[in-house]
């Protein structure tokens, strides 16, 4: 996922309810935190994606990468026929065959 596309994810849902402050508690941040703390934790794998050491690279406890990520999540589900997509068949072929090639696995026929 590129720069732009991030920014769009993010201008999709910064005005989300799920980023407001509440009144007499401490602010909440960014909705741009909230989105890279999503990325890094579904991009990470195993260990690289336990909240502890999300939370100690970005600065924050793990309790917040869990409401961060759960937050983002609420917020982007919200749209998600805008931002979930699934391929069409012809996508899937080219995709197989993309693959296919790169590697020589057989994929089954979509």
């Amino acid at each position: 996922m590129d720069r732009s596309c991030v920014m769009q994810l993010n201008s999709l849902i910064e005005k989300d309810q799920e980023f407001r402050s509440v009144s007499g508690k401490l602010g909440k941040r960014s909705s741009m935190l909230h989105v890279m703390v999503l990325l890094k934790f579904l991009g990470g794998y195993g260990n690289e994606a336990a909240v502890q050491k999300l939370g100690l690279m970005l600065g924050i406890s793990k309790g917040a990468v869990n409401n961060y990520v759960r937050w983002a999540c609420n917020a982007i589900l919200k749209h998600q026929d805008q931002v979930i997509k699934w391929p069409s068949v012809e996508e899937k072929r080219y995709i197989s065959g993309r693959i296919q090639k790169a590697h020589g696995l057989l994929i089954a026929e979509v």
